[in-house]
């Protein structure tokens, strides 16, 4: 048995603070029953709806995807473009936590637990990823130093970044630097690197939080753990400093 809320939460149909706000203004139904008390629990077999839609409880799962290059972070595209979502085999109703872009590789979680992928994106959590980025130039220190300090985008200013330069290669004229940043704007990696005068020619995801894509190909996934799950739980609880 779970409280209605988290059930509700899980199911992805919106936050638990929102889902409480429902319970208590009468928008849920368990088995045919109004619900306004926030400690209702239910268990699989109840049926419950909000605003008059059933929520369909599913079992939870969790999975880890090394995205390749030239795939869309979302359930279906209109374009008919390949998803993330085209490389697991499941008949669960799964959809990516956060997004990576387009034309970046690396690894992505997915999962049909709604109320877990908004603890791992909310941003007051400040969970790291970790980029590889091929750019053209050499990165200078001070332009390095910019990333560190943050930069100003369109958007406002970024969070400091951590930022190490792993080569460079004079001879082509490029460089090749890791980033670890924990907010999840919008082509942020690629955005802050242009903002330096330095423009994106390859660009990986390389690590989420502790989790890595080593030993696995593009377009390969699998299920996370129930330790990994746990640890992830567990930044996603603790508020960093």
């Amino acid at each position: 048995m779970e409280r209605l809320q988290k059930v509700i939460a899980k199911a992805g149909i919106t936050s638990r603070r929102k889902a409480e706000d429902l319970i208590v203004n009468g928008k849920v139904k368990v088995n045919g029953k109004t619900i306004t008390e926030l400690g209702t629990k239910v268990g699989a077999n109840d049926r419950i709806e909000m605003n008059g839609i059933p929520i369909e409880q599913d079992e939870p799962v969790y999975y880890l995807l090394y995205k390749p290059k030239a795939v869309i972070s979302s359930v279906d595209d209109e374009h008919g473009r390949r998803v993330v979502t085209d490389f697991i085999d499941t008949d669960k109703r799964i959809f990516p936590i956060g997004r990576l872009d387009y034309d970046t590789s690396g690894i992505i979680l997915l999962t049909n637990d709604g109320e877990f992928a908004n603890r791992l994106m909310h941003p007051k959590f400040k969970i790291d990823k970790t980029y590889i980025a091929k750019v053209k130039g050499i990165v200078t220190k001070e332009k390095i130093e910019k990333l560190r300090r943050g930069i100003h985008l369109e958007d406002g200013k970024t969070a400091p970044a951590k930022v190490k330069l792993l080569s460079a290669d004079k001879k082509r004229g490029t460089s090749v630097l890791e980033m670890v940043i924990h907010e999840g704007r919008n082509r942020q990696v690629r955005r802050m690197l242009e903002a330096i005068e330095h423009p994106v020619i390859k660009l990986k995801r390389e690590k989420y939080a502790f989790l890595n894509c080593d030993h696995m190909q593009p377009g390969e996934y699998r299920p996370l753990n129930p330790k990994e799950i746990r640890q992830l739980l567990a930044l996603s609880t603790a508020k960093k400093k």
